[in-house]
């Protein structure tokens, strides 16, 4: 075999082991044994254990950024247009079709269960990724909007798309699967959340330092947090 080759075997193998397994339980014997190459081809070609973990990460990272690519935006497009496209390559990224690959796994138990492979994961992948959304939301907002209000906007955004990538199990005893068939594809909901992360993010343009004017009732009316009022609360 050649070293690609190689490589390409003992990742595919590497990325079903430790998505079942998870990094401490995995062993290079199994690895080896499932690619069939001896067990210095781990050393010789990734370094170590944890290199090869990490670059199985990097590897199951990959794929679907490679299907799912970002467009290449004309000058003249919207930033409306690019928050829709940018939502919806992030849930065709995290939400797999049929049966979950191996890599799909691998990422939500990294995701869960963070090791330092993650730290290169935010680096080379993650950041860049998040910093294109806030540059998005910038020309969106109102120009006083501060740094911690567009960060907390763009975490809003991709916490939606990560409660349909790790709840799936949950919405389907939620939801009758008619209706999850006919108003739950990716591109359904990666409208909703474009629609309803739009609205959100009106109110900062008009608004933005004022976060309870979107409400008919002032919040300080509905409830108070840290006061006398909670003495109102039930008891556990």
């Amino acid at each position: 075999m050649s070293q690609e080759e190689t490589t390409s075997r003992i990742l595919e193998a590497a990325g079903q082991v430790f998505a079942d397994r998870g990094f401490k339980a995995a062993t290079i014997r199994d690895i080896c044994s499932k690619a069939d190459v001896n067990l210095a081809s781990v050393n010789y070609h990734f370094g170590d254990k944890q290199r090869l973990y990490i670059a199985t990460i990097k590897h199951a990272h990959q794929l679907p950024s490679s299907q799912f690519p970002i467009p290449q935006w004309h000058a003249e497009t919207s930033p409306e247009t690019k928050l829709a496209d940018f939502i919806q390559v992030t849930l065709s990224r995290m939400i797999p079709k049929g049966k979950a690959p191996w890599q799909a796994k691998l990422m939500m138990r990294e995701m869960t269960q963070p090791t330092l492979a993650v730290q290169e994961l935010i680096k080379e992948y993650i950041r860049p990724h998040f910093d294109l959304l806030l540059s998005i939301l910038r020309q969106l907002v109102a120009k006083q909007t501060s740094e911690q209000q567009l960060t907390k906007l763009g975490f809003s955004i991709i916490g939606q798309c990560l409660f349909y990538r790790f709840n799936q199990p949950v919405l389907h005893m939620l939801v009758d699967e008619e209706m999850v068939d006919q108003h739950f594809s990716i591109e359904q909901l990666a409208q909703h959340i474009t629609h309803f992360s739009l609205l959100a993010i009106r109110h900062f343009t008009e608004e933005p330092n004022d976060p309870s004017s979107i409400l008919s009732t002032p919040i300080t009316e509905q409830y108070s947090i840290g006061t006398e009022s909670n003495t109102n609360l039930p008891e556990n």
